[in-house]
């Protein structure tokens, strides 16, 4: 345990922000995993394009927030969009 009055704010900070940072990663993630899932059962429906939706949604604000990297969330949005165009190639 630190014991300098400034090592021990910054211990408290760090841990404010890895509790914080693991709400919008565990979102993204969350978000992610259901929108593989709709896209699994082949529906090409609202319900797919919608939880792709809001799996960008959460990667926009996880890398607003600078809990992963910009250019990790554009990749991620980047397959999921492919994967869905893939699957209403397929569907049409």
């Amino acid at each position: 345990m630190a014991n300098i009055k400034s090592a021990i704010k910054r211990n408290k900070q760090n841990e404010k922000k890895r509790v914080l940072n693991r709400v919008y990663r565990g979102r993204a993630r969350t978000f992610i995993a259901k929108a593989r899932k709709a896209m699994e059962t082949g529906d090409v429906q609202d319900v797919t394009v919608q939880s792709v939706a809001e799996a960008v949604k959460a990667l926009d604000k996880a890398a607003q927030k600078g809990v992963i990297h910009r250019n990790n969330a554009a990749r991620r949005k980047s397959r999921l969009m492919k994967q869905l165009a893939a699957l209403q190639k397929t569907s049409a």
